[in-house]
């Protein structure tokens, strides 16, 4: 599912969704990530015992159910806590965790069934009405978080979520441990796509959908389905999980896993010295830690990018729907001129010492579906032609001040947005401005400073006039459809774009025709030079996944969706 998310999910996200990486196919044109182990010792069994330290260098929103979390930092929180009826494997492809299944012919009914035995934290038994209650959260008209998109195409659930319908036809509870979901239409990802995340039915029994997302059995008090339990919270500094013996793949190894919120400048000395496990690191951090006896460092092809988002309208929340307004960066020679203007190679080599490459896709190369970079504009650094493109579309220097106006000779000046965080960002969205002001671009920090991260993800939630110009990353999740983000109807569309034929290839992507895979890669293709012709954003760079790990700590497995896979297995030599 989702990591970034990334990204920003990111963010992931950030994080989703919400939050950063790289890749590349193999010659046949399939995922090819694989994972990376931290092979245990020769002769030595896992040991029962110890705590981990496990480290992220922002606060979390605080959102301890999957069906509300917006940010990276909550998504990595929520994998030691809970977990899915289904899961992603090293090469990307959807397989069974807590439910098997079985489809029909005709790709739209699924048949699911749920492991027995399996307990949430307070000793419940997980059940199908666990699922289905949780489709009925997602749809529910007071629903207010960012997961319908993952329960829209169920047959019934439009009419349930716009309130003439007082159930989701297409859910059928068919006895404690089964359950059918019968979807619209074939989709070839209606599987990846659906929310695999149940919630607890029984514990949030007289909470109103619209008060879930405050309550404290969401926020401080929260149970799940993993293989560690919430033992306390100390807000903005740490939550500390124990170990649960109920769970369902054994007990697990550790006692107990805390985590830590620290401040980026503290990583590395941190790590070194023992008082941090393991965490997700920048590439600022590589060469203090690459040397250090008691830390590993592990990179990953990941499943995210990062771009300059563009300000074109507002999100309709009452028809659902981005709708483009803004008239102020709608001519395409603008956004291609700001493009080109990116030293994107260099930002590369001075903020992320070479951890990443440049992209001009929103399809990460990992994917099979990735357009080959031969059939598309590079859109290489050349200020001169950034120049040319400006003035073709109007865009001159009237009063000689060196920044142009616009094409009624009006002022025209242009904010950029960044979060706050790592060290680096400030260095960072600096060199990106100047690039632009290079060319002749009057663009300004805005307010003059980079914004705490969910302070920004909420400006951007809201469409804040100020953010015309803003950083982001996102993590696509192991399916690469890419409507996630750009579809002209998804909450995550931050820009607002709306384009008729982009989202007609989206939809064809992932009709029935889509399962023939070479119909659904051409399309893809068709859709990224559109993505890259029309520019609804500024692709910049697939980042390398980086984690540091203490080598105390066995059992590691990191893929393409991180570091946090199979906790239950981690375990700590003496």
């Amino acid at each position: 599912m989702k990591k970034q998310l990334l990204a920003m999910l990111a963010l992931v996200l950030a994080l989703s969704m919400f939050l950063v990486a790289c890749g590349k196919s193999n010659d046949e044109g399939s995922p090819s990530n694989g994972g990376t182990s931290n092979e245990q010792p020769s002769g030595e069994e896992p040991k029962e015992g110890g705590v981990v330290t496990y480290a992220v260098d922002a606060a979390p929103e605080g959102f301890l159910e999957p069906a509300f979390y917006g940010s990276a930092i909550d998504a990595q929180l929520l994998s030691f806590l809970t977990e899915g009826m289904f899961k992603t494997d090293d090469n990307l492809k959807t397989v069974p965790n807590l439910a098997t299944w079985e489809e029909s012919e005709d790709h739209k009914t699924y048949t699911f069934h749920i492991k027995e035995g399996v307990k949430w934290h307070n000793g419940d038994e997980l059940t199908a009405e666990d699922w289905a209650y949780t489709f009925e959260v997602l749809a529910h008209p007071d629903y207010n978080g960012p997961r319908y998109e993952n329960a829209k195409y169920i047959l019934g659930a439009e009419e349930y979520h716009n309130g003439t319908a007082d159930h989701i036809e297409g859910i059928k509870v068919i006895d404690p441990h089964t359950i059918q979901i019968t979807f619209k239409e074939a989709r070839i990802n209606n599987l990846d796509n659906l929310w695999p995340y149940p919630m607890p039915k029984k514990y949030y029994e007289g909470i109103s959908v619209k008060d879930l997302p405050e309550s404290d059995k969401v926020r401080t008090k929260a149970i799940g389905l993993g293989p560690f339990k919430l033992k306390s919270i100390v807000p903005g500094e740490s939550v500390e999980f124990e170990r649960f013996d109920d769970y369902w793949q054994g007990k697990p190894y550790l006692d107990g896993v805390i985590v830590k919120v620290i401040d980026s400048s503290l990583i590395s000395g941190m790590l070194q010295n023992g008082e941090v496990d393991a965490m997700e690191i920048r590439p600022a951090n590589v060469d203090e830690l690459k040397n250090a006896d008691n830390i590993q460092v592990i990179e990953q092809q990941g499943l995210a990018y990062s771009y300059i988002g563009i300000d074109f309208g507002h999100y309709d929340k009452a028809k659902g729907t981005a709708v483009m307004d803004n008239p102020k960066f709608q001519n395409k020679k603008l956004r291609q001129a700001m493009l080109y203007a990116l030293d994107r190679e260099n930002l590369i080599k001075a903020y992320l010492k070479g951890f990443a490459k440049v992209t001009n896709t929103p399809i990460p190369s990992i994917f099979w579906t990735s357009a080959p970079e031969s059939e598309l504009n590079p859109y290489e650094y050349n200020p001169e032609k950034a120049k040319q493109l400006l003035a073709e579309a109007g865009y001159k220097d009237v009063n000689g001040d060196g920044f142009v106006e616009d094409p009624e000779g009006k002022p025209f000046k242009i904010n950029f947005g960044h979060y706050s965080g790592n060290a680096a960002f400030e260095g960072r969205a600096q060199a990106i401005i100047q690039n632009l002001r290079d060319v002749g671009l009057d663009v300004q920090l805005m307010t003059g400073n980079l914004v705490e991260f969910n302070t920004y993800n909420q400006m951007k939630d809201n469409d804040d006039p100020q953010l015309e110009l803003f950083f982001g990353s996102w993590s696509t999740g192991s399916d690469p459809d890419p409507t996630g983000l750009w579809g002209s109807k998804s909450v995550w569309n931050y820009g607002r774009w709306v384009n008729e034929e982009s989202d007609r290839l989206l939809a064809e992507a992932l009709s029935e025709k889509a399962f023939d895979d070479e119909y659904r890669k051409e399309t893809y293709i068709k859709w990224q030079k559109l993505f890259n012709e029309e520019l609804p954003a500024l692709p910049l760079w697939e980042n390398k996944d980086l984690y540091a790990v203490n080598k105390r700590i066995q059992g590691i497995h990191v893929n393409a969706g991180g570091l946090l896979n199979d906790v239950h297995k981690w375990w700590v030599k003496q």
